[in-house]
């Protein structure tokens, strides 16, 4: 990976430490000590106590919750003292927001029906079995199944398109499978079988899927193929009598078309201008979405039992949100401002499908070439991962893929953070954060975390009070270092042409110069 000579300050005193070996830095000056040390833990604790309350009822999208968290959202913005986009964009002057015109597509269970057989066995599923993701009228007659069993790891990493064109795949969904079924997910979008049906014996992924779908009416056809999750241990029961592969089992199903309305969503955005006159006109972007899962009420009963159906979503991503406007606060009290401009926004609908990034990526208020870099932000908050705890750690995706990483390490060893890549995960996840949307679109992108999981991700366990404040204000100051460092930086950030896994984004990037 190609290496830029950038001057690195490094101040040895103020409220908080270095780690190890810091001292043999020259100091940071001084205006750039005072911007990392208004970086609190009581300032994020209470921006997130806040949106991640009950109050915001889970920040779905679309919701009031959403809404009123974009409008604290950009209060903060405005306190801070960042530009709103009415100054690139005429006419909405004062305005920190992004309007999306999309359609919430809600499913129907008028006629429903869903029939699995094999021989004499035969499993029926009901309406509050059932979640579904449909397009459009779904009608299938005994067509045959095709077993994907995520267990066989061999059967999942040797699965191509071919063998699931045209057909329906049904599969079992575990906590414990969870990345493989991400692996095969990327077959399985590409192929686009007529049906996939998802058999969650618990019914605990099926009640933290959104209960509707959304959609930019301008890529509709970009939609995936339907799927359907079953819940419940009798279509647990059918699933593992099945032969993994094509089997002799079918499918009947019939399921109306979805209703559609229009609704207005919000990317928030607030600029931070450059003070270089000629690199004022690039930028580099902080990022993360300040959506979550809302409230769930689209099944009976709740699997936890607990009678808590608001996921107040904290540390995915409530603490990335947070962590955007903290960053943007104590970067825009620097007296010398760094060369480039500083995009900060924060995204909707990324629990639907990079939604909001991508609406972004495909109407940017900053031209996408003058755009260097973006740092995405994601569950930086919980310390408790399931593979460990983690203090004064963080993690890329795509650690190899740009010298952004470079940039992070940097400023991680200043600011005591080890910045590490996470063998098993950083490849996995590049594509599953609001990163990808500007990295298809040629923007050398990653988004950092300190856990990629945590015994509360995607439940309603994950609330404010379990977030380690201290921790998250120490990953903060060394995201807003690399942040400094790559907008002060004369040459812009680049992607790792010699990683054969960056060609695509690549291609993109160059095309745009």
């Amino acid at each position: 990976m190609r290496r830029r000579n950038v001057l690195i300050v490094v101040f040895l005193t103020g409220s908080w430490a270095f780690g190890e070996g810091a001292s043999s830095e020259p100091a940071l000056q001084p205006d750039v000590q005072g911007a990392l040390g208004r970086i609190r833990a009581t300032s994020l604790r209470g921006d997130l106590s806040f949106l991640a309350s009950d109050l915001l009822e889970g920040r779905d999208t679309p919701s009031r919750g959403l809404d009123i968290a974009a409008e604290y959202i950009a209060a903060q913005f405005r306190i801070a003292g960042l530009e709103p986009i009415g100054a690139l964009q005429p006419g909405v002057a004062g305005d920190y927001f992004q309007s999306a015109k999309m359609m919430v597509v809600e499913p129907s269970y008028t006629n429903f029906n869903v029939r699995l057989s094999r021989g004499e066995r035969e499993f029926s599923a009901g309406p509050n079995d059932a979640v579904l993701r449909i397009d459009a009228v779904l009608d299938i007659q005994k067509a045959p199944l095709f077993k994907l069993d995520l267990a066989d790891a061999e059967l999942v990493d040797k699965l191509t398109a071919s063998q699931v064109e045209g057909r329906v795949v049904i599969t079992e969904v575990t906590p414990e499978l969870r990345s493989r079924l991400r692996a095969a997910n990327r077959i399985l979008r590409r192929a686009k079988p007529t049906l996939t049906i998802l058999v969650d014996r618990t019914g605990v992924r099926a009640y933290q899927e959104p209960g509707h779908r959304l959609e930019d009416p301008d890529e509709s056809s970009a939609a995936g193929s339907p799927r359907i999750t079953l819940t419940g241990e009798a279509a647990a029961r059918f699933y593992a009598a099945l032969k993994p592969g094509t089997s002799d089992a079918t499918v009947t199903a019939h399921i109306d078309a979805p209703v559609r309305r229009q609704v207005t969503v919000r990317n928030v955005i607030g600029i931070l201008r450059g003070s270089d006159p000629a690199l004022s006109d690039t930028c580099v972007m902080l990022t993360a979405h300040y959506d979550h899962l809302g409230v769930r009420d689209h099944l009976d009963t709740q699997p936890s039992g607990t009678g808590d159906r608001i996921f107040n979503g904290a540390n995915d991503d409530g603490s990335g949100t947070v962590s955007v406007i903290e960053t943007a606060r104590a970067l825009a009290g620097l007296k010398q401002r760094p060369r480039r401009s500083i995009l900060f926004m924060t995204f909707f609908g990324e629990e639907e499908g990079l939604v909001g990034s991508n609406y972004y990526a495909h109407h940017p208020v900053w031209p996408l070439d003058k755009t260097i870099a973006q740092l995405n932000l994601e569950q930086v908050g919980r310390t408790d991962s399931t593979e460990g705890r983690q203090i004064a750690n963080a993690t890329l995706t795509g650690f190899d893929y740009s010298d952004l990483t470079s940039y992070v390490q940097r400023a991680g060893a200043k600011t005591g953070i080890r910045v590490y890549k996470d063998a098993r995960n950083s490849d996995a996840y590049f594509g599953s954060s609001d990163n990808f949307s500007m990295a298809e679109e040629g923007v050398p992108a990653e988004t950092l975390a300190v856990a990629f999981d945590f015994p509360d991700y995607h439940a309603v366990g994950d609330e404010w009070q379990k977030i380690d404040y201290d921790n998250m204000a120490k990953v903060n100051r060394a995201v807003a270092l690399a942040l400094y460092l790559m907008a002060n930086s004369e040459q812009p950030v680049r992607w790792n042409e010699a990683n054969p896994k960056t060609e695509p984004y690549v291609k993109a990037w160059k095309q745009r110069q």
